[in-house]
Parts: structure tokens; sequence; C-alpha cells
């Protein structure tokens, strides 16, 4: 282990701010996953065609590529507390609008698409603002521990809790799923806005800054740092692979393997059950085998779930791939978001955020399109094993990064 890869543990407290934070988060998540898992089933009664299905998921990502910079930008010049209840509440808005929609039967692939695009444009100022805000509300040296529990607790209302509810929900009324996230967003925006946070101390920028100069700052940054730069990268390769798998999940599970909304259920299920266990994994490999050594392992774990996947044709093997594949994504996540905040100057952290997030990301809109024609071309299993071709040469690019 490296001195730049020393992890200092500790537990945050829940006074000060983090227990609010946490608690809004939660809550968001909640209603979030509510309509994560809803949105794919109304995609997939409007059309059995899955390019347009998977259409719904590329346009949930295509903001980070058009805005993901400039939100970063954005939460470096604003008061991130105010920049987030504020977008909470507009959120909140939309979903009301759109759950009215669903349950005057009025909802289309195209209303699908502009719901995606419209939440992914206003999240890219929301997560590089929560990002940016977490440093303030916990010491350095509770980092790990602070970002664990957020991502833990999210996956546990959103797997134990919201996946499980949806099929209940949806024999309620079609709209209901969209109706609890509108509901959930604005009381984590009251949350947010209770915070006991004062406006940043920044420094002036130099006369004549824009936000064009600051973005490239940011990205300078963040290619300068080795360790960054060689995370971003691996990152990027599997976030394609992501994009093919998750844009066709359902059809993967409800047509290939025949399991209909109940197994797909399951799968999510699955995944929420795996990302528990994988936030009270990831500090202890971070503190035993350093960040970049606890990802190199957790991708190579990754790869393999994918190809069982993609390979054997049993919804049992689909569940448990699905659980280990959380535990490893979860010890991927909460490693790369603490290297970010550790390693980022503070008054960069927003834009260096939104340039690994939006580099990140790129291709997986790109993924998305690609798993949605694999899977009409040559079945809904091919998604899976797309997947697994991708990790392997991201996973190969953080080995020269263990010393």
């Amino acid at each position: 282990m490296t001195a730049t890869e020393a992890v200092r543990t500790r537990t945050p407290a829940w006074r000060g701010g983090f227990g609010r934070l946490w608690t809004a988060a939660v809550v968001s998540k909640f209603g979030d996953s509510l309509r994560t898992a809803a949105l794919p089933l109304l995609a997939a009664s409007l059309t059995d065609d899955p390019l347009l299905i998977a259409s719904v998921t590329a346009c949930g990502y295509l903001p980070w590529l058009l805005f993901g910079l400039l939100g970063g930008a954005v939460a470096d010049r604003v008061d991130q507390r105010r920049a987030m209840w504020a977008v909470d509440l507009l959120r909140g808005l939309l979903m009301a609008g759109f759950a009215g929609a669903v349950w005057l039967d009025l909802g289309s692939i195209a209303l699908l698409l502009a719901l995606a695009f419209a939440l992914t444009t206003l999240q890219t100022l929301f997560d590089n603002a929560a990002t940016a805000l977490l440093p303030s509300l916990v010491p350095a040296e509770a980092l790990t521990s602070a970002n664990a529990r957020l991502m833990t607790a999210q996956q546990i209302v959103g797997g134990f809790v919201a996946a499980p509810l949806v099929p209940v929900l949806l024999v309620v009324g079609a709209a209901m799923p969209y109706a609890a996230d509108a509901a959930t967003y604005a009381v984590a925006a009251a949350l947010v806005a209770s915070l006991r946070v004062g406006a940043p101390q920044r420094e002036p920028g130099p006369a004549g800054s824009t936000l064009r100069g600051e973005i490239a700052e940011g990205l300078r940054t963040l290619w300068r740092d080795r360790a960054q730069r060689g995370l971003c990268i691996a990152t990027a390769l599997c976030n394609i692979g992501m994009g093919a798998l998750i844009a066709t999940l359902v059809v993967h599970v409800t047509g290939w393997l025949g399991a209909g909304p109940g197994g797909y259920a399951a799968v999510i299920t699955a995944f929420g059950a795996g990302s528990l266990a994988g936030g009270l994994l990831a500090r202890r490999l971070a503190d035993r085998f350093g960040r970049i050594r606890s990802v190199f392992a957790a991708g190579l774990v990754q790869t393999g779930c994918l190809v069982a996947m993609g390979s054997v044709r049993a919804l049992w093997v689909t569940i448990a791939a699905m659980a280990v594949f959380a535990v490893m994504g979860m010890v991927w996540n909460v490693n790369q978001t603490t290297l970010i905040q550790e390693r980022s100057p503070a008054q960069l952290l927003g834009r260096i955020n939104s340039a690994f997030r939006t580099l990140a990301i790129a291709g997986t809109p790109l993924g998305a399109l690609l798993g949605g024609a694999a899977a009409a071309a040559w079945g809904p299993n091919t998604p899976a094993l797309l997947a697994a071709g991708l990790f392997i040469p991201a996973v190969a690019s953080l080995a020269p990064l263990i010393n």
C-alpha cells in the first residue's frame, strides 16, 4: 500500500448534519428505486422493441455528456445546500406531473424519454453538489465510513423495500410508484433545506474567470492525478458494459429466462442484498489492501458474474450472480468516491467530481444502445457477455496502478 493510498477510518457522527443528509438520501433513493424498477416494466408494456426499451435508459444518461461538466462548475460556485433542495423540489413537480399522465393513461415511450432526460439533467447539479457538500459535514477520516453508510442505506431501501413493493403498488394503480417518488423528493428537499451549513467560504476567482475556464481547470487537475485518471478510464469502460446490461435486464429476465415481473423483482432484490454486504465490506477491504487493490479485485469478480449471467439460462444463477456483482460494485463505488474526495482540493471538488463522472458515464448511453441492438440481433443474454468483454480491459488497465 502506498502512502497516497493510506486509509484512515472513523465513524461519522449523526449530529452536525450528516444524519439529515443521510435521511434525505435514503428517502429520495426509496422513491427513485420505485421509479427505476417500474419504468422498464412500463416501457415493456408500451413496446416489445428491445432497442426502444434500451433507449429509455440511454436517454437517462445522455445529460451527463451534455451538462455534467457544467453541473460541477455550478456546484463549485453556488451554495450547495440550496442547490440540492431546489433541484429536489423541481424533480418532485416533474414526477407528480408524470404520475398524473400515467394515471390518465397518457404514457408513451416519448414521454418516458423526456422524463429520463429531464431528471438526469437536474441530477448533474444535485449529485455534484452532494459530493462536494459531504466533506463539510464529516471529518476527512470519516469519509470512507460516511460514503459506505450512505450507499449501503440507499441500497437497502432500494433493494429490500422499494423493489419488492413495485408489483404491489402496480396492482393498486400504474401511477402509484411515480406518485410515491414525487412525495419522497419533497421530503428530501425539506431535510436538505434544514441543514445548518453556511454558504461555502471560497476564495474569489481570478479576474475574468469563466465557467469554461473553471471546467477546464477541473479536467486538467483530474487528468494530472495518476490514480484518479486510471480509475476514471477503468470506470468508463465498465459503464459501457453496465449500460448494456441495465438497459436490457428486464428483457433478459422476463424474456430469456421467462421469469416475468416477479423474477425481475427478485433479481433487483438480490442486487440490493449484495449491495448491503458490499457496503459492510468496502471499508474493511480498503483498510487491508488499499483503494486501488480493492477496486481491482472487485472488477475481477464482477467479470465472472457477468459471464455466468450470460451463459447459464437459470433464474437462480442470475439472482446469485447479481448479488455477488452488487457486493463488488459497492466496494468499487465506495472506494472510488472516497478517493476523489480525499485527493481533490476542496475548491475544485465539484468540478473534479463532475469531470470524473462525465468521462466515466460517457459510454453508458452507447452501451445501452449496443445492448439493445445485441439483444435484438443475437438474443437477450448477449448484453451480459458484451459487458464481461468490456470489464476485462477495464480491470487490466488498473494493474499498473498497483504498487
